[in-house]
C-alpha cells in the first residue's frame, strides 16, 4: 500500500510541476496542489468548506480565492491536461469522444443555469450543462477539454451575464458548435487520433459532420432513426427505412468491446451511402450507415453515419469505434464519483472552468495510473 501511495504522490507532484508555472504567487501554487490532493482524497463532499477543512484552513476563503480571484489561466491548465493525457495514452488509432453532462444546481445565479434536460438526472432539472471531449487512447481514456453551455436566454440578458462574470465576447453556441471548438483545438494541436464519435446530439448536426469531412477527419457518429440520408441515389431515405430494407445476410454478430457484464454483443449491418464524388480525394473516402440491433426481444436499433477511408471502413473497425463512445460515460461517472467534478459551489464563469479543469487533471492522473497498473500486472 505504501508503494502505491508513493507512486500516487510522485505522479501528482510531477503533474503539478507542469501546472506550477501558471501561478505567479507561491501561495496559489501550493493551494492548487492541496486542492488537487483534496479532489483525489477521501473528502466526503469535495465542496469549498470540506476541501478547506481537509487542507487545514479555518474557512473556505483560500479555496474560493484560488477558484475566483487568483491569477492563473484555466485554458493554459487545459493545455497541460491535454499534453499529459496524450503523452501517457496517445496512440495513432485513438478516438475523440464528445458528449455533455449535467450539473444539477439550485437558484438562478450560477453561470448558464436554467431548467433544461439533464441526462445525469434523466429529466428536466435546474442545471448547468457542460460539453466535454474525451481521449480514448492506449489502454484507457481521459478528458482533454471542456466547455460550459450558455443558453440563449442568458446571452439575451447582458446584466445577468455580467453578474456571473461571463465574458462579453461569449456568443450563443449550440452543443455541437461547442464540440467543434474543442475538436478544432485538438486537431490543430496535432493530437494523434484516427476517429471522432458521439451520440445523436452531435451526429445529427450536419454542419459538424461537413466540417469534419472538410478536415478529412473520419467519424462514426450516432444519428436518429429519422435522419435523412442518400442511400442508392440522390434521394433522401430515413435511416430506419434503410435498415428495414437490408437482407438477413447483411447482419453479423460482433462485440462492441468488453463491458461490466462481459462482451457487448449486438447484430451489426453496414451499407454504403451515396455521395457525389468527383475528385480522387473524394473517392478515397466513403460514406456508410452502420446499424446496431440488440439481441433481446425488443430488437432495438441504433444508427451511425460513417465517414472514413475505404480501406479502413471494415465492419469490425467501425463497431469498435462506436463501442468506445461508452468510455466517456464511464469517465463522467469516475470524475464525479472520485474527483468531485460535480461537487463545486462556484457560481461564476471563471470558477466553473477552474474547478472543472482541476477535477479533470485529477481524473486524468487516476486514469493514467490505472493503465500503468494494468501494464505492470
Amino acid at each position: 500500500m505504501n508503494i502505491l501511495l508513493k507512486e500516487w504522490e510522485r505522479e501528482l507532484e510531477a503533474l503539478h510541476e507542469r501546472l506550477g508555472s501558471q501561478f505567479s504567487r507561491s501561495e496559489s501554487r501550493q493551494r492548487s496542489l492541496s486542492y488537487l490532493k483534496g479532489l483525489l482524497g477521501t473528502v466526503e463532499r469535495k465542496n469549498g468548506w470540506q476541501l478547506a477543512e481537509w487542507i487545514g484552513d479555518s474557512s473556505p476563503d483560500g479555496v474560493q480565492y484560488l477558484l475566483e480571484r487568483a491569477r492563473w489561466d484555466a485554458d493554459a491548465a487545459r493545455d497541460v491536461l491535454r499534453q499529459y493525457v496524450v503523452e501517457q495514452l496517445g496512440t495513432s488509432d485513438a478516438v475523440l469522444v464528445v458528449d455533455e453532462t449535467g450539473f444539477v444546481k439550485k437558484g438562478e445565479h450560477s453561470a448558464g443555469v436554467q431548467r433544461q434536460y439533464s441526462g445525469t438526472a434523466g429529466r428536466i432539472e435546474n442545471s448547468q450543462i457542460g460539453v466535454f471531449l474525451c481521449y480514448a487512447g492506449h489502454g484507457g481514456s481521459a478528458f482533454i477539454d471542456r466547455e460550459l453551455y450558455v443558453p440563449q436566454s442568458w446571452i439575451d440578458d447582458p446584466p445577468r451575464c455580467k453578474a456571473a462574470s461571463i465574458p462579453d465576447t461569449i456568443k450563443f453556441a449550440t452543443k455541437p458548435q461547442l464540440a467543434r471548438q474543442m475538436l478544432e483545438r485538438a486537431l490543430d494541436a496535432s493530437v494523434p487520433c484516427a476517429w471522432v464519435t458521439g451520440d445523436e446530439v452531435y451526429g445529427g448536426d450536419r454542419p459538424l459532420r461537413l466540417w469534419l469531412e472538410s478536415r478529412e477527419q473520419p467519424f462514426v457518429l450516432a444519428v436518429a432513426k429519422n435522419e435523412p440520408l442518400w442511400w442508392q441515389g440522390p434521394t433522401y431515405v430515413r435511416a430506419d427505412k434503410i435498415a428495414q430494407s437490408l437482407p438477413a445476410r447483411a447482419w453479423r454478430r460482433l462485440s462492441a468491446g468488453a463491458g461490466a457484464k462481459g462482451e457487448r454483443l449486438y447484430d451489426w449491418a453496414l451499407t454504403p451511402l451515396w455521395r457525389l464524388q468527383i475528385t480522387p480525394e473524394e473517392r478515397r473516402f466513403g460514406h456508410y450507415l452502420l446499424v446496431r440491433r440488440s439481441l433481446d426481444e425488443r430488437r432495438e436499433h441504433a444508427y451511425y453515419v460513417v465517414y472514413a477511408p475505404r480501406r479502413k471502413a471494415t465492419r469490425q473497425t467501425l463497431v469498435s469505434v462506436a463501442g468506445r463512445r461508452w468510455e466517456i460515460e464511464i469517465g463522467f461517472e469516475a470524475a464525479k464519483g472520485e474527483c468531485g467534478l460535480d461537487q463545486y459551489e462556484v457560481r461564476r464563469w471563471q470558477g466553473w472552468y477552474r474547478h472543472i479543469t482541476l477535477a479533470l487533471l485529477a481524473h486524468a492522473m487516476l486514469a493514467v495510473l490505472r493503465v500503468r497498473g494494468k501494464k505492470n500486472a
